[in-house]
């Protein structure tokens, strides 16, 4: 049986493959006598992109177990950096941090959270920051992936016609190539590995407890951290929350509902400014631009010189990423203004305007290969790091007639996303299973977390904090924002104050409450002084 060109079979060409598991999942003890004090020094490495570096800022190395049920055995190195406290007789311990993705570096948000974090907060914590296992500085995957490579292909759009043969192609040779190239150390970076790396931060420091501050993935990871380690956590804000029950196929099939709650913002975005970007006089006629452009070109792509071919599923790729952030919409609108005109002409994209527009709020252009490499650190370390989380935590299906079956029906009942987030990824064809099952996040320990979650996320659903509210239970409290976009500190709304009054006093709001979207709601101006925008990858 045929299905969009593909034969109804395994993605995988034989079994899997890998060294040999030891049995059970590791003790969630980290052993505190053998990890050795920090020594810290000047960060020398390239500051991340968007950041500017603290000049107090410090930076160390420090070597965990690649396998934690072989804790004296093979090592990694994982580098961190610290902003120490300017008030260390008010010190209270260390706020520990992560940006999300998987993927991203984390090693200078010590220095953006500096910026804002009131004085009450930044006198009582040493900020620290991370390059979790496998990314950036901290030993860097990678699967030879070629950054001219479409974001549309890394993340799984199919054909016009529904089909998947292609995608089916990019997962086998993309699970091989992370084989060959990051060996032994791939089936490791995982979420569970990287909470113990954690703990390892902590005892490493001497701290008995951390606080912790994680944006969008990094809340399943703060998740995992409190279910292994759930009486070494102080004061811990999970901002744009992971449904740690739908890990990950079914988390990144809930971008179907986020993307089109989030569309109309932008719908309306531009409608009322269409004397500027001329895409239609109402959320319906841009709507419908929207519908014409995609259609053009899935059927006829634009040239792009010097780059891939501007196709309807590029398109809709920078559509989706760039919902993630209101000071977006206007990049976001001029980005069909520009295509919309191409089109019309059938003349070649400005691609380089193209890709100047959908750089904003995010770590690159249009390409897979959205940072370039550096002497130690792969172009293709951001991605290759993102399939090795979703591909090692948890087991993927290999039947290519599911996810045929499945890229179908969501194409008729969410249009928008077009069959991409039910798609397959080289995880259904990956050479290794998982080395032990997922964590089960519970809500056993003390009443010390607070969700923070926008009503319309594209990315991170209100559906899907409230799966990580109701798996904390009685230890969490959950503030609701009326607002879209991904990220909510610093925005404005009632979230900042209640976050920075619980960093420094601990206090929990009683019960969860509900924002309304700050004032003035229609501005698409973000603060100067946001911490961190989450990257617009994937999570």
């Amino acid at each position: 049986m045929l299905i969009g060109g593909v034969t109804m079979a395994t993605v995988a060409a034989g079994a899997p493959t890998g060294l040999r598991a030891l049995a059970g999942p590791p003790e969630p003890v980290v052993a505190e006598a053998r990890t050795a004090a920090p020594v810290w020094g000047e960060c020398t490495m390239p500051p991340q992109p968007g950041i500017e570096r603290d000049p107090r800022q410090q930076c160390a190395t420090l070597k965990v177990p690649l396998d934690y049920r072989a804790p004296r055995g093979r090592t990694i190195e994982i580098t961190i950096s610290r902003i120490a406290t300017a008030q260390p007789g008010t010190r209270r311990g260390i706020l520990l941090s992560n940006p999300g993705g998987p993927g991203d570096q984390g090693l200078d948000l010590p220095s953006a959270l500096a910026t804002v974090l009131p004085p009450e907060v930044l006198d009582q914590y040493d900020l620290i920051g991370f390059d979790p296992r496998g990314i950036g500085h901290s030993t860097p995957i990678t699967c030879g992936i070629d950054p001219a490579t479409p974001r549309s292909h890394v993340l799984p759009y199919p054909a016009p016609d529904g089909g998947i043969q292609r995608n089916v192609t990019f997962a086998r040779t993309t699970a091989a190539a992370c084989a060959e190239h990051s060996g032994d150390v791939l089936r490791f970076i995982t979420t569970a590995n990287t909470a113990r790396d954690m703990d390892r931060i902590r005892a490493s420091i001497g701290e008995p407890k951390l606080s912790y501050y994680g944006t969008s993935y990094g809340t399943y990871l703060g998740a995992v951290y409190l279910s292994l380690f759930p009486g070494r956590s102080d004061r811990i804000v999970l901002d744009s929350a992971v449904d740690p029950g739908l890990v990950w196929r079914d988390m990144f099939r809930t971008w179907n509902e986020a993307v089109a709650l989030r569309l109309p913002d932008f719908l309306a975005f531009a409608a009322e400014r269409d004397a500027v970007y001329h895409l239609g006089a109402t959320p319906d006629e841009v709507r419908r631009t929207y519908d014409r452009l995609t259609a053009a070109l899935d059927e006829q792509p634009l040239p792009n010189p010097g780059g891939p071919e501007l196709d309807g599923n590029v398109l809709r790729e920078i559509t989706r990423w760039l919902l993630y952030f209101d000071f977006a919409l206007p990049s976001l609108a001029e980005s069909w203004q520009e295509v919309a005109a191409a089109v019309s002409t059938g003349s070649a994209v400005d691609a380089a305007a193209v890709a100047r527009r959908a750089r904003l709020g995010s770590a690159g252009g249009v390409t897979a290969g959205d940072r370039a490499g550096t002497a130690d650190v792969p172009a293709d370390n951001r991605i290759a790091a993102l399939y090795a989380v979703v591909c090692d935590d948890v087991a993927w299906p290999r039947d290519v007639a599911l996810y045929a079956r499945q890229v179908a029906a969501d194409r008729q009942a969410w249009p928008v996303t077009a069959g991409m987030p039910p798609n397959l990824w080289p995880c259904a064809a990956w050479p290794t299973r998982p080395v032990e099952p997922p964590v089960t996040v519970t809500g056993n320990g003390p009443r010390n977390v607070l969700i923070l979650q926008n009503t319309r996320d594209p990315a991170t659903s209100l559906r899907s904090a409230r799966g990580l509210r109701a798996a904390l239970g009685r230890r969490a409290a959950m503030i609701t924002v009326d607002q879209g976009g991904h990220g909510v500190f610093g925005l404005g709304s009632c979230a900042d104050e209640a976050t920075n009054t619980f960093l420094a006093t601990g206090i929990l709001p009683a019960r969860d409450r509900f924002c309304p979207a700050p004032s003035p709601a229609g501005d698409t101006v973000r603060s100067a002084t946001v911490p961190f925008i989450p990257p617009a990858w994937p999570l």
